[in-house]
């Protein structure tokens, strides 16, 4: 990248910081932060795209750690539409990542396991495929719902996957906007498949790689106490962001909106989702199912599965 290409890039993104992030006073000093460090040759050395991408990135992020606020290099080119320039990324990323539905399983002692990654995409990209592994998972007496590979996702999405989990609608949380505006979030009202009875143990599965809408999703099933989580905490992303296409490998995401949940009154931002039960990342798949499995026998030894959980169980160690 030439200078004045850097110069333009750094400009701009200033701008839109400025004008568009969540939260105002940080916004003014972020933006004089990546102006600062333009006037001091601190991009003269980024000469190609990725280089500029991880500098300006750590600039943006040095005020209060939002990990929404960055500048992401893309391998291939983003396209030139204004409204989203990852738009088309997304869509085809869902298409052919079965909308994010990796994995669905039933384990010995009729135990559930549903997979969900890289997103929770939104209903339009992933519905069909959401609601088919629901329904699939319905009959079972136990849930591992694993988001360790969740990266993010949409809202729209997660109130889909909670009105799988919640007797009743559900306000989930309300979104806030710099401008004042807000909009709240309720869990699905209706699903084409019957809803996950709410004696039914669930339990989900986070690690350090658990982001945003994953984080969401979490959250939402611990706060109202539908879920116990298990495993590690997730890295703390809240604020919801807008794309913005600088350079044809160079997307500048901004924050432009923060939840305030319904049931705690705060968010995960900074601090991720704790969990209930702590554990490695790479455990809690164990943990989770042992709990699972020892939970339904104390509930019911001589249900139809009990064998079958108990070989599983003793199979754990």
């Amino acid at each position: 990248m030439d200078p004045e290409d850097v110069t333009t890039v750094v400009e701009r993104a200033a701008r839109l910081v400025a004008d568009k992030y969540v939260i105002p006073d940080v916004a003014d000093r972020v933006a004089g932060h990546l102006r600062e460090r333009l006037r001091a040759g601190a991009y003269a050395m980024a000469g190609d795209p990725a280089t500029l991408g991880a500098l300006v990135t750590a600039d943006l992020q040095s005020a209060n750690g939002d990990l929404h606020l960055r500048l992401k290099h893309h391998e291939q080119p983003l396209s030139d539409k204004a409204d989203d320039p990852a738009g088309e990324h997304f869509a085809r990323l869902a298409a052919l990542g079965m909308g994010g539905v990796t994995r669905v399983q039933r384990l010995p002692g009729n135990v559930g396991l549903l997979e969900i990654q890289p997103y929770v995409f939104p209903p339009d990209l992933a519905g069909d495929a959401l609601t088919a592994a629901l329904r699939l998972l319905a009959g079972t007496d136990a849930l591992l719902l694993d988001l360790r590979g969740t990266e993010g996702g949409s809202p729209d999405g997660v109130a889909l996957l909670c009105g799988w989990f919640f007797a009743e609608p559900t306000h989930l949380h309300t979104m806030h906007e710099r401008s004042g505006a807000t909009r709240q979030f309720w869990s699905a009202a209706w699903l084409p498949v019957p809803r996950y009875a709410p004696d039914k143990l669930v339990q989900v599965l986070t690690g350090p790689a658990t982001f945003s809408g994953g984080e969401e999703l979490a959250y939402d099933l611990q706060q109202f106490g539908r879920a116990t989580v298990v495993g590690e905490p997730t890295r703390g992303g809240a604020h919801p962001r807008i794309g913005y296409r600088l350079h044809p490998h160079l997307e500048l995401t901004v924050p432009v909106a923060r939840p305030v949940h319904a049931a705690s009154g705060t968010n995960w931002e900074g601090c991720g989702v704790t969990p209930d039960v702590e554990t490695p990342a790479g455990r809690a798949h164990d943990v989770a199912y042992r709990r699972s499995l020892e939970a339904l026998l104390a509930a019911g030894p001589d249900r139809p599965t009990a064998a079958e959980a108990r070989t599983a169980l003793a199979a754990l160690g």
